[in-house]
């Protein structure tokens, strides 16, 4: 079904999912704060992503680099001269907008590779179709490049611009620089893979559309050394395994796309998009699968004195790898999945709303209930089966708060596959259901009376 991004923000700050960075202080643009249960989906898809490119994967190595390097890694990965966005400011209220996005918005494109000059020769031509997305007025200055790159101050290093620092413009970077090391402790055949989930952060110059563009942002990447020239194959491999990566986390076929990149960068020899029908935005990145070559080492080589060739012990060849990049904003991959499970539908004569969550991504696998909050020994049971499923590794949550059609609608809301309620049955009242358990299926609502023992197993398999 269709779903405006207005409504996804809102039931993801309703539920706890995601809330405005400094609300109270009137919040900060750009900014965003995952929420209790947010931060589990996130958690969730991070241990998936991590195990399908590290434990599932053979040669492959984590990495966590520190956020703070050394200046000149950004001026040998190039964001300190061209890490930029063209930049234009509406004459009428001084609103920022990037001109490169607004002119894809009237079917123009501007791609990376254009000088600011050649953007304003487009901008020029197709002023009379921009409006300033505040005042609705035409009335622009000329587009200027605008550095992305946060600069900050540290130690050492000063804060009147002469020897700057700088926050990550993203996180890879930390593995270039670690490559080296990695070689000489761990001794890896090529090909091999280095993996990071890291912060980056970007001066955005108009940060919107919710967790899609954000100046904070994690990013999860891969970088697989592979030898010069045999990349054709390996790249093939590495998109399809990052597509059906997405397909095994729920979401549907029909919301990715792949885009070819036409315009490529020098360094480049091949750039392909991973793209996701995101609400009110339509169709954009959501997962960059980049042909790197061997640029990225050949620059910190060069800017560093270093040698970062790479010494076939088997050949005695040396040379300097190329690299095959995955790269994907976590922000993005979690609105993907948020927005792909959103369901309406009518239960019980009533309008729902829930997350069709695949199990291992939902914050909780299940939810137990007493049925009634006021009897002590229905309370009681229902923290022991909860304490029993928390025990064997489902992640479970306990609810007696409203009557029992109310924490269902809830519990659906924040995903939660499985609910189990412990009434008298489950007492002994029946005495053939002793030890028995309600348990409610999300997606269909559907109830089945099960042993607890039943319900245990049945949560671990869903699980797995």
């Amino acid at each position: 079904m269709s779903v405006d991004l207005d409504t996804i923000v809102s039931l993801a700050k309703r539920r706890g999912f995601v809330f405005p960075g400094s609300e109270i202080y009137g919040g900060l643009a750009g900014t965003y704060d995952f929420g209790p249960n947010g931060v589990e989906l996130l958690n969730n898809l991070k241990r998936s992503w991590w195990k399908a490119n590290v434990y599932d994967k053979e040669n492959y190595y984590g990495l966590d680099a520190a956020m703070f390097k050394n200046p000149r890694t950004w001026e040998a990965s190039g964001h300190v001269g061209g890490f930029s966005d063209p930049l234009a400011e509406c004459k009428e209220c001084n609103t920022r907008i990037r001109v490169d996005k607004e002119l894809a918005n009237v079917g123009v494109v501007a791609d990376e590779k254009m000088s600011i000059e050649e953007i304003n020769t487009l901008f020029d031509a197709h002023r009379a179709e921009i409006a300033c997305p505040k005042c609705h007025k035409k009335n622009f200055s000329e587009a200027r490049a605008f550095n992305l790159l946060v600069q900050s101050n540290l130690g050492d290093f000063t804060s009147d611009g002469s020897e700057p620092v700088y926050l990550p413009g993203e996180a890879c970077q930390g593995i270039y620089l670690d490559y080296r090391n990695i070689v000489d402790t761990m001794n890896p055949k090529i090909p091999f893979g280095v993996v990071q989930i890291g912060k980056a952060f970007r001066n955005e110059i108009a940060p919107r559309n919710f967790l899609f563009r954000t100046r904070e942002l994690e990013q999860a990447d891969t970088q697989y050394f592979i030898r010069p020239n045999e990349n054709k194959q390996a790249y093939e491999q590495i998109k399809q395994d990052r597509w059906n990566w997405y397909l095994a986390q729920g979401i549907r076929e029909e919301n990715l796309r792949w885009h070819q990149h036409e315009n490529l960068v020098f360094y480049a020899k091949d750039a392909w998009d991973i793209e996701y029908n995101f609400p009110s935005l339509g169709f954009d990145e959501l997962e960059g699968i980049h042909d790197r070559s061997d640029y990225d080492l050949t620059q910190h080589m060069e800017f560093s004195g270093v040698d970062l060739r790479y010494l076939d012990q088997e050949t005695g060849e040396k040379y300097v790898p190329w690299i095959l990049e995955t790269s994907v904003g976590m922000g993005r991959m979690f609105l993907a999945v948020f927005a792909d499970a959103y369901r309406e539908d009518e239960l019980g004569g009533e309008k729902r709303i829930y997350l069709a969550l695949a199990p291992h991504l939902a914050p909780y696998q299940a939810a137990v209930f007493p049925l009634l909050k006021n009897k002590p020994e229905l309370v009681d049971k229902a923290r022991d089966v909860y304490a029993l499923f928390k025990k064997a590794g489902v992640r479970a949550a306990f609810d007696d708060n409203g009557n029992i059609g109310k924490r269902y609608r809830r519990q659906d809301e924040i995903g939660t596959p499985f609910c189990i309620t412990i009434d008298f049955d489950t007492l002994g009242e029946n005495p053939e259901l002793l030890d028995t358990v309600t348990l409610r299926h999300r997606d269909t609502g559907e109830q089945e009376r099960v042993t607890i023992a039943e319900a245990a197993e049945r949560l671990r398999s869903t699980i797995s």
